[in-house]
């Protein structure tokens, strides 16, 4: 499965982002992305972006620069994302794009509800919380540095929601989306199955707040 990492803008802990691109990924940084990027030593091969945020870019001739107007309907994340799926990405780990504008932040949780409509694999962390959307399907979340997990309907009303391996399951539950009570569960075992029968979901993981924060300089 041909793998993509997208770099957007917006505060991330490196020291907690294990993902990282393996040999032969595609790497795309929006705008201001390109310093997250740097920041996990990564430079990626192509850079998009109205510029806005990053400024003139200053980057060397291996990547590949695509400057769009200001003013447009898209963001530069769903350039980058789109990009990606051009290059032939079946699998997207987006980073960043977790804190900040919250305008932009629900743009790209729902950039994630788009990729599992068009079959692609994608999950977005900025290190402190890592969110992946699921719609009438299952999947295995692994036990991680993450302590918390929650389900968000992103439907009026979710039906068959079963969590097992964790705290608080649950069995063929009905989710609504205007009472969210799936929060703040914890995986106990190897890992978590979720089941959704019909309806989609975000799956959130969250670590302890003191356990978010970067490290502090001495």
């Amino acid at each position: 499965m041909k793998q993509a990492f997208v770099f957007v803008g917006g505060d991330v802990c490196p020291e907690r982002i294990t993902e990282r691109p393996e040999e032969g990924a595609i790497t795309v940084a929006a705008d201001v992305g390109w310093r997250n990027a740097q920041r996990l030593g990564i430079t990626p091969r192509i850079l998009v972006g109205d510029f806005d945020s990053l400024g003139e870019p200053d980057v060397g001739e291996e990547t590949e620069v695509f400057q769009v107007p200001a003013e447009k309907n898209e963001t530069d994340t769903q350039l980058a994302v789109d990009l990606a799926i051009s290059r032939g990405a079946e699998q997207i780990t987006i980073i960043g794009g977790l804190d900040g504008r919250l305008d932009h932040t629900l743009s790209n949780l729902a950039i994630l509800e788009d990729l599992d409509r068009r079959g692609i694999h994608a999950v977005i962390t900025d290190g402190r919380n890592r969110v992946r959307f699921l719609r009438n399907n299952s999947t295995l979340i692994p036990r991680s540095g993450f302590r918390y997990l929650a389900l968000i309907a992103a439907d009026e009303t979710v039906k068959g929601v079963s969590i097992e391996g964790v705290k608080y399951p649950l069995k063929r539950a009905r989710l609504h989306r205007a009472h969210q009570y799936a929060v703040s569960n914890e995986i106990e075992k190897n890992c978590a199955l979720i089941e959704v029968r019909k309806g989609g979901v975000w799956i959130l993981e969250s670590a302890e707040a003191s356990l978010a924060e970067p490290p502090k300089k001495k």
